[in-house]
């Protein structure tokens, strides 16, 4: 594993082996470590399965096979290690003090939940070659993945780590520091606190709300983000919607007890300032008119779908 493409990833679970998927299609050597037999005897129907669906989703398919072994090598030479073993911290604690132990140049990546690097690695000066890789799930299919630093972290192993996963086909979002949760839990538990509310006020049943879901904002959110959203929803883009919106959704926050104060001014000019830099202006009404046709293809991809299941 001296190969600068190669990766050696902990853990034959279902996010080890679609990490595993995904970097074998991109061509990289890729050594699966699990102390656990059955895991590795079930790895590469596993993998296997991660394959068939990217072949769906139009992916390349994994080439070759991983290396499973069943204890880390004394040696690391892998450039990239991926830790997706269980999501506890005094197992983490262990795993990374032995990686450390094993390799001076390697970058280790935990593929954590929600756990940070400064929790498992207490100590700044262990952190510098450290980072949080959390994918979305499976990351077979699905190739946007966190990179979260600790504040001890380098810049040069964000950097390299970008780099990598980049040549593993996934597209990296790099966080600015630690947050508990990280960037794609937090925005999941917002929505989904607030259906709670909503179902435990009579607002609104579970299923109506799922629908709601389902069929609005998830067709919607499939093609663009939250800031694009809205920048392509509202006449004058982004700072129009935040100042026909931004009220209502302040109070929104104040009924549920939020203290953040309303969208200031100089936030939303960031915001405009990073979504024109994104897309002009004048390309405004070119991005809805695509929007428009690429949602009903969508829609109508989704509907074969479901009659295909019989729903």
């Amino acid at each position: 594993m001296n190969d600068a493409q190669s990766v050696l990833i902990l853990g034959a679970g279902p996010i080890g082996c679609g990490f595993a998927a995904a970097f074998l299609s991109a061509g990289f050597a890729v050594t699966l470590c699990d102390p656990s037999e059955e895991a590795r005897s079930n790895a590469p129907d596993l993998i296997a399965r991660h394959g068939a669906a990217m072949d769906l989703a139009g992916l390349p398919t994994p080439a070759g096979a991983a290396e499973l072994i069943a204890a880390l090598p004394d040696n690391i030479t892998a450039p990239l290690v991926i830790e997706a073993g269980p999501e506890r911290l005094e197992v983490k604690l262990a795993l990374f003090q032995d990686l450390l132990a094993r390799s001076d140049t390697a970058i280790l990546a935990t593929a954590s939940s929600a756990l940070m690097i400064s929790q498992i690695l207490p100590d700044p000066a262990q952190q510098a070659r450290c980072l949080v890789a959390h994918p979305a799930n499976p990351p077979s299919l699905l190739r946007v993945l966190e990179l979260v630093p600790a504040p001890g972290t380098t810049s040069d192993t964000m950097d390299r780590a970008e780099t990598l996963f980049r040549h593993g086909g996934f597209d990296p979002a790099r966080l600015g520091h630690e947050v508990p949760a990280f960037v794609f839990n937090r925005l999941q538990s917002a929505l989904l606190r607030e259906a709670y509310r909503l179902v435990d006020e009579g607002v609104i049943g579970v299923a109506a709300l799922d629908a709601l879901v389902r069929d609005g904002l998830g067709p919607r959110w499939a093609l663009s983000g939250p800031f694009e959203t809205a920048d392509l929803n509202t006449a004058g883009g982004i700072r129009g919607h935040a100042e026909r919106l931004g009220p209502a959704y302040a109070t929104i926050g104040r009924d549920r007890g939020e203290h953040a104060p309303d969208w200031p001014p100089e936030l939303v000019d960031r915001v405009e300032a990073e979504r024109r830099a994104a897309l002009p202006e004048e390309a405004l009404p070119a991005r809805r008119a695509w929007r428009e046709q690429a949602l009903a293809r969508l829609l109508d991809a989704r509907r074969e779908i479901l009659e295909s299941a019989g729903k």
